[in-house]
């Protein structure tokens, strides 16, 4: 429990403290965000805000894991932890040279698609591999424990599985952030959660997964750090995260998913994000098909936008309904416990 703790506090600070430097590197250097034609008029306004802050999520999470760790001489790092920790700052890389390229050509246009995507599947891979090969992760697809289901997928179906979630939860976070503070505040809510999962799986061995505390302190790590730097992301932005954090936030949720053998619970803790990716399908097949939009704008934040929400209510009630879907896929975790008669 202690080094829970310590990860989140390191995190938060870290990821603070960070924040506020790159704001103001950031300012002095003119290194803000363009701003795609194609989203409300509000928006605009927004040109030239700092962005990469997602730098300083990454690096808070990776602090608060190894400080905390250190300073706590009864634990031990684990293949799993390192390999969850590897896979956020592999997609934290990918979105920090997409958003590097943004800022230096000062229009909005990055990585090309086929470029980001081939970099997500490297990150991808390499994490299944290692999970695969140096740890005993259950090759089986799941809802909130290794054997509910029973889904058994073998090692190449299970490493497709984690490729198509981790590049699919990557892109429906970068979907989702659109709006100050959505992505981050939303995360901090799912990565709270896997906190709790990950202390629970550590406390009873009917889960099978004996590195669940790595996994948590890994989880605190990231929520602490997209607590630190909400702080100043939160509306009206100082800084966007930009790829750079939201593609480390995305990786880093389907990775404790699939370390914690609970992919297919993420959706339900992360009905938000599933949400904006199909407004995104929904909206480009319709117009494509029939020439008409069926929102009148996506992602669908856009959309509450235009109806005349304004931002911060957007923001805030997305926040709420993604608290109470996170509460939900706690509810359902626990009720399988009880279920099985875990108490017993």
């Amino acid at each position: 429990m202690i080094r829970l703790l310590l990860a989140v506090g390191i995190a938060t600070a870290v990821s603070w403290v960070g924040t506020k430097i790159l704001i103001q590197w950031l300012t002095r250097k003119h290194f803000g965000q363009p701003i795609h034609e194609d989203v409300p008029e509000g928006h605009t306004v927004k040109a030239g805000t700092p962005t990469m802050g997602g730098i300083a999520i990454v690096a808070g999470a990776v602090s608060g894991y190894i400080v905390s760790d250190f300073w706590d001489d009864t634990s031990v790092f684990t293949w799993a932890g390192l390999a969850t920790l590897g896979a956020i700052v592999g997609g934290g890389l990918v979105g920090f040279v997409d958003d590097w390229l943004k800022v230096r050509r000062e229009r909005n246009l990055g990585l090309k698609k086929r470029t980001k995507m081939a970099g997500l599947i490297t990150v991808a891979v390499a994490y299944s591999v290692t999970m695969l090969q140096l740890t005993n992760i259950h090759t089986t697809i799941s809802f909130t424990r290794w054997n509910d289901l029973g889904w058994e997928v073998g090692q190449f179906g299970w490493a497709l599985w984690a490729i198509l979630l981790i590049i699919g939860t990557a892109n429906a976070v970068n979907l989702t952030d659109g709006l100050d503070g959505l992505a981050a505040g939303s995360g901090a809510f799912i990565f709270g959660a896997f906190v709790f999962i990950g202390y629970w799986i550590f406390r009873h061995g009917m889960y099978e997964i004996a590195v669940g505390l790595d996994l948590a302190v890994v989880a605190a790590a990231m929520m602490g750090a997209c607590a630190g730097f909400l702080w100043w992301n939160a509306a009206p932005a100082q800084i966007f995260m930009g790829d750079t954090g939201s593609l480390a936030i995305g990786v880093g949720l389907a990775a404790l998913a699939l370390s914690t053998s609970t992919s297919l619970l993420l959706p339900v803790m992360g009905a938000l994000f599933v949400v904006e990716t199909l407004s995104v399908i929904i909206q480009v097949t319709s117009y494509r098909t029939t020439g008409k939009r069926v929102f009148r704008m996506a992602p669908f934040h856009h959309h509450l936008e235009l109806k005349g929400w304004p931002e911060t209510t957007v923001i805030i009630r997305l926040w709420m309904i993604t608290a109470a879907c996170t509460a939900l896929g706690i509810g359902l975790f626990y009720r399988d416990f009880i279920r099985t008669g875990g108490l017993d």
